[in-house]
């Protein structure tokens, strides 16, 4: 184990890595349960450029900075500890090494890190994100409907967008820019109507604040919206010291109960289903969080089970041993 500077440690019950909705909503029922939880964020969510968020039941149309200091005051009114910081690095034990020179060590982890997005190098296209460059039609294709909208093809993937945007709005145009079309690709779009522009998307054309256009080789043709399928990049490279099977993209593979193949180690939220939204990240950070409670539950009697036969049948170095794998498990010999 490396030393830990100044050796200045707060022990917890749980860390939560991550407080999106995923890592607040876990976080709010490991409080209610009343174990010593600390949330450890950054402040940088994913979907800060958007100005609302939809599909959550009773949230529809909410900020999501408003959701976050929502939930961020439930948390911390049931005691549970709210540290804004960057995290530098998790080692085995579990030691979470801060930005600015602690740490913080639980014997439990819940990693709700989530993911970030690629975009395309496309003039306009950063800037306008979450506005009127956006991904999820379910998110805001209500917002857009009825509207020239486009998709600025990247990938196979690009083809599935474009039959799922032609659902909100009769004209649908398909920039194929860097994806050449299979036949089957072009036969599916044409028979729902969905028109293709040949050719490299050179920038996004923007006036007075609002998307215009996007211009081509061959020239501009007017939007409104525009709707792009990022590269999903997963945060786990704070995960690295620790053994969490991960698919090949990188997202943490999990169980039904949200548990890592890293013992002591659960995981929710965009950083195990690149799909989820916010409502569904929520729930899958809950769901995890009562795993992990159950697991302390079992621990803690399985730790009182072996205290009652020590002090009914005496101290044994078998006994000693049996009480330290219950309450420490393999991280025993850590911090």
């Amino acid at each position: 184990m490396r030393d830990v500077a100044a050796r200045e440690v707060t022990v917890r019950d749980v860390i939560v890595l991550g407080g999106g909705a995923a890592g607040l909503s876990g976080a709010l029922l490991l409080a209610r349960a009343g174990l010593d939880v600390a949330v450890l964020d950054a402040g940088s969510p994913r979907n800060a450029p958007a100005a609302h968020m939809h599909g959550f039941l009773t949230r529809d149309g909410m900020p999501p900075a408003e959701l976050v200091e929502r939930g961020r005051a439930e948390v911390a009114a049931y005691g549970g500890a709210l540290v804004d910081t960057e995290v530098a690095e998790v080692l085995p034990g579990f030691v979470v090494r801060l930005a600015d020179g602690t740490s913080q060590s639980a014997p439990r982890l819940l990693v709700t890190t989530g993911m970030r997005d690629e975009l395309p190098e496309v003039a306009g296209v950063a800037q306008r994100w979450g506005r009127d460059v956006l991904q999820c039609p379910y998110c805001h294709g209500h917002e857009v409907r009825d509207q020239p909208l486009g998709v600025l093809a990247t990938g196979p993937v690009s083809t599935h967008q474009a039959l799922m945007v032609r659902q909100w709005s009769d004209d649908v145009v398909l920039f194929e820019h860097t994806h050449t079309l299979s036949h089957d690709e072009r036969e599916q779009l044409a028979a729902v109507g969905v028109r293709v522009m040949p050719g490299t998307v050179t920038e996004l054309v923007v006036r007075d604040d609002v998307l215009r256009g996007v211009e081509t080789e061959g020239g501009s043709t007017p939007r409104s919206a525009v709707f792009v399928a990022p590269r999903f990049v997963p945060n786990t490279a704070v995960l690295a010291g620790l053994d969490c099977r991960a698919t090949e993209q990188g997202f943490l593979i999990v169980d039904e109960s949200g548990a890592t193949s890293a013992p002591g180690v659960w995981a929710a939220g965009n950083v195990v289903n690149p799909r989820a939204q916010v409502i569904t990240a929520a729930g899958s950070g809950a769901a995890a969080a009562m795993a992990l409670h159950q697991d302390v539950v079992l621990a803690r009697t399985g730790a009182a089970v072996s205290a009652k036969r020590l002090h009914a049948n005496g101290f044994t170095a078998e006994l000693e041993r049996e009480v330290a794998e219950i309450v420490l498990g393999d991280r025993r010999y850590g911090l």
